[in-house]
């Protein structure tokens, strides 16, 4: 296992995540949660929410977990002494089984008063609830605000107390620093103490848990064609997905072959999943390709609350499960893994719904229920997923472990062999990718093989606004009160348009708790997440995001769901068995009238002409699934170029992608964002210390610039090769799948209803070529046209040129900087309308219920706007032809170190020595 080499240096330079004082100590007073309502009211309240939750919907659901308000007032009640028998046992069960665990404020009011019982400075006062009982309750909080309580109570005189809270504690993994707490009360001689650090040796924390059984009988819910995760996490609810059982009803709401909504385009499948479960079995999600598009949680979320496993006193949360696909994406597989499902790939056409069938995952043998009758045969991705589905997940695994490995080093014994290890490839390559070797780099090591685990440092990591929430909680349940990854940054990009109070609230809440951990928050209508953290990048670094754009330009990240990009974030690490490579190597000369976009879709359409892409989804192939995409030939691209094609990545269904650029554009990139991140610290953007520390880091690498490049001998799963002088018409990806790829002629004619150019996929250029084609047109265009730049400094400085007025002559709407159309969670376009669309992906009912999108250039779009229709080659080449010979004027990029404004404030920002002295610790 590799971990990056400057551990010691790290940990001096940034706010720790888990510090040795007691968290209890920095959380806010207890009574800042009670409110002036009489206590006896809670329960009388509480009804009335339940009966809310189970009348207001088309199916009842569960209510929501305790607030840090509610959880003040129902102790309060408890203290009062007054009630019901009935009633009392109630306060108990809601004290014991709904409030989140971790550093969440309701959970912070638990721990304090538990912990006031367990020391005795709080009298009992309830049935049930002695001073013994609340050790055992502050075992069930996970990590967090309970550990200092329950080490304190290791030397408690009372020898029950103090062994109670040993036994609380060999379960409790998310202890972090306070394991030095404990190994001193050990090495002291508190026999308690040694008790913890022996099973914390042993794991019997792991081996306490059952092991996954041989054989897993279930009842399938089969999902044919493609599942993508706007099916299951619909991006009109996304302001549901922080409420699991509210946001589950979304899931599969729109009609499809098997599917039968309870309302259709309401309310997912429940009554037909309810009827699958009363034949006796858990129910497994099956799919031929299952959970493509968005890394979204909250899809995994949805899966899991109806075909999971309740998690003791972890209110509205589920973990288990089954999902098997002909082909899962690997940032869905992997979400699954940290949620404790068990993902199989396998055969699944002989599966169908209402099936009953026995999974043995120790043989990779699915037989019929009834007749026993082989299915098929299949492998585990790795023999570790059985390791992960016993510790409830990757992440409690990876914990679990390196509490186990931490105790037995404190203890002089030798690695544990409790857990199955992953299979390393043999060390026989001839060579490294540039990918393999970025994240050589971040674990300490030359180079890193396909099929290796790994846990590279995390240098840059990103969230924006609809998984925000979820991340927030995530980190929560990790008990991070501080970040370990070197920046971690949060946008507002997908709501800030048209926010729901939901978003609001959001809005207000969020930035400071990113702050208090040391993080970057953006402000609503700054724009789009990935325009903003491309500016804060570090060369051949790698990172994580909550969104599956989250594509370097320079570097490579491996973007994942909310709970992985938490881990992160705290941490500092990601756990990472390193992909195979696929190159894609350009050749030969951009053609007239031919743009990036262009090139991005030619990878599809080449990979469909060698047979390694298909559309068909039965039986689909697809080579850069789960792989990482490596791009050579282009090396001068601007950075901003170069986004547009590591962006699209995502659309491949690739684990992350690299570009090989030159020195010159990088550093032209970097001398720009230097001047950016300044102006931030001036405008009050925090947290200033984490943005002087990523300029130190820019500058000292400016200081000797110098790139990885892949070994000649690298060898790779494909390799692609597109000569650009072949290619000479636009080529765009039809409705509605970001797979089907086309050259314009093919489906030339079609009639336009509304167009949008916006998104990540956009910078300034493509809105300066938009404007100069509309320049030409007199009057308003045919079409609907939106108008959305990614951030705010694009939308003033093409004010500035007087773009937006062409825009407003035009006819346009335009859009708040932001994701706008992209996400379909904001504005959407009429239904059933036809589209052209610079966004990112096509899939059904994304932009709108029923529209037909096609994907196509900034440049093929508004000629589209124009002409009502999509032109033929011959009539989008007569537009492009004016582009062409003012490229130079059109394709600028905001270079912040040109812009007086930018310089101006960039110059009364000085950066630390403290910060520089950082910088070259965390170089070295």
């Amino acid at each position: 296992m590799h971990r990056f080499a400057s551990t010691a240096a790290r940990s001096a330079l940034r706010v720790k995540p888990f510090a040795l004082t007691s968290p209890l100590a920095r959380a806010r007073p207890f009574s800042a949660f009670t409110r002036s309502q009489p206590a006896l009211g809670f329960l009388s309240d509480y009804d009335e929410h339940v009966q809310e939750r189970a009348t207001s919907y088309a199916v009842p659901i569960a209510p929501k977990p305790l607030d840090a308000a509610q959880v003040s007032e129902l102790i309060e009640e408890v203290k009062s002494g007054v009630g019901s028998a009935e009633d009392r046992a109630r306060l108990l069960d809601l004290l014991t089984n709904r409030v989140p665990p971790g550093v969440d404020e309701a959970a912070y009011v638990k721990a304090s008063y538990l912990a006031a019982l367990a020391s005795g400075e709080e009298s009992p006062s309830l049935d049930g609830l002695d001073k013994a009982r609340a050790v055992e309750l502050l075992g069930t909080m996970q990590g967090g605000y309970n550990v200092a309580p329950l080490i304190k109570a290791l030397s408690d005189p009372d020898e029950a107390i103090a062994a109670s809270a040993a036994t609380q504690l060999k379960t409790t993994l998310l202890v972090f620093d306070a394991f030095y707490e404990i190994e001193e009360l050990h090495k002291a001689g508190n026999k308690h103490a040694t008790g913890v650090m022996e099973s914390w040796a042993e794991a019997e924390w792991f081996t306490s848990k059952p092991e996954v059984p041989e054989k897993l009988t279930v009842t399938v819910f089969k999902v044919s064609g493609e599942t993508n995760t706007d099916d299951l996490s619909p991006a009109p609810d996304a302001w549901s997905r922080p409420d699991i059982p509210l946001h589950g009803l979304a899931m599969l709401k729109n009609s499809r072959d098997g599917i039968v909504p309870d309302v259709d385009g309401e309310c997912g499948p429940i009554k037909q999943m309810d009827e699958l479960k009363a034949k006796g079995f858990p129910l497994a999600y099956v799919g031929d390709v299952v959970g493509t598009g968005s890394s979204r949680k909250s899809a995994t979320n949805s899966v899991l609350w109806f075909m999971g496993d309740d998690m003791p006193y972890i209110p509205n949360k589920k973990t288990g499960g089954l999902c098997i696909g002909e082909k899962i994406a690997p940032i869905f597989f992997n979400t699954m893994e940290d949620s404790g499902s068990l993902p199989i790939e396998m055969d699944v056409k002989q599966l169908s719904t209402g099936d009953v069938i026995e999974v043995y995952p120790y043989e990779g043998v699915t037989k019929n229920h009834e007749t026993g009758e082989v299915v098929c045969e299949w492998e585990l991705k790795t023999q570790v997923l059985l390791d992960e589905v016993r510790a409830g997940g990757r992440i409690p695994l990876i914990i679990g472990r390196g509490l186990t490995n931490r105790a037995r080093t404190s203890m002089g014994m030798d690695k544990s062999t409790v857990f199955k290890t992953p299979v390393d490839p043999e060390q026989n390559a001839k060579g490294y990718t540039l990918a393999q070797k970025m994240v050589g780099k971040a674990c300490g090591v030359p180079g890193v093989l396909p099929g290796q685990y790994c846990e590279p440092e995390m240098t840059t990591v990103g969230s924006q606004d609809t998984t925000g929430p979820m991340t927030r909680d995530e980190l929560k349940d990790l008990a991070c009160l501080g970040f370990s990854a070197d920046l971690v940054m949060q946008s507002f990009c997908h709501t800030a348009a048209y926010p729901k109070p939901v978003d609001v609230t959001t809005h207000h809440t969020l930035p400071d708790f990113i702050r208090n951990r040391a993080g970057v928050s953006l402000r609503p209508g700054d724009g789009i997440i990935h325009s903003w953290l491309n500016r804060m990048l570090v060369p051949d670094t790698v990172g994580t995001g909550g969104d599956s754009h989250t594509r370097f330009p320079i570097g490579i990240s491996f973007p994942a769901g909310s709970g992985l990009v938490a881990f992160g974030a705290a941490t500092g690490v990601m756990p990472l068995d390193m992909p195979e490579s696929v190159l894609v190597k350009f050749t030969g000369e951009m053609q007239p009238g031919i743009t990036l976009r262009d090139l991005v879709h030619a990878i599809p359409l080449k990979a469909i002409e060698m047979g390694l892409l298909t559309v068909e989804k039965q039986g689909k192939k697809n080579i850069f699934s789960g792989k990482v995409l490596e791009i050579e030939g282009l090396p001068d691209l601007k950075c901003e170029q170069a986004f547009e094609l590591s962006d699209a990545s995502a659309e491949r269904s690739a684990a992350g992608c690299s570009i090989k650029l030159n020195k010159e554009p990088i550093i032209e990139y970097l001398q720009s964002n230097v001047v950016m991140l300044r102006w931030m610290i001036k405008e009050g953007y925090g947290d200033a210390k984490t943005l002087e520390r990523r300029i130190a880091r820019m500058e000292e690498w400016m200081s000797n610039p110098v790139l990885l490049e892949a070994d000649p001998e690298a060898e790779y799963a494909a390799k692609i090769e597109i000569n650009l002088n072949e290619l000479t018409e636009p080529i765009v990806c039809c409705p509605n799948d970001p797979d089907d790829a086309k050259k314009l002629s093919d489906v030339a004619g079609e009639k336009i209803d509304e167009v949008f150019i916006g998104s990540c996929m956009t910078n300034i250029g493509h809105f300066r070529a938009a404007g100069k084609l509309l320049k030409e047109q007199a009057g308003a265009v045919p079409t609907k046209l939106w108008i959305a730049p990614p951030t705010k400094m694009d939308e003033a400085q093409l004010t500035a040129e007087g773009y937006y007025s062409i825009y407003g002559s035009a006819g346009a709407r335009t859009e708040m900087p932001g994701c706008s159309l992209c996400m379909g969670n904001q504005a959407r376009v009429a239904d059933e309308a036809t589209v052209v669309s610079t966004s990112t992906r096509n899939f059904p009912n994304r932009l709108g219920k029923g529209a037909n999108v096609y994907l196509a250039s900034a440049e093929l779009a508004a000629v589209a706007s124009i002409t009502g229709s999509l032109p033929t080659p011959e009539e989008y080449l007569s537009y492009a032809k004016n582009l062409d010979a003012t490229a130079a004027d059109t394709y600028r990029y905001l270079n912040f170190d040109e812009l007086p404004e930018f310089v101006e404030a960039a110059s009364t920002i000085e950066v630390s020595s403290e910060m520089k002295e950082a910088a070259a610790a965390l170089r070295a």
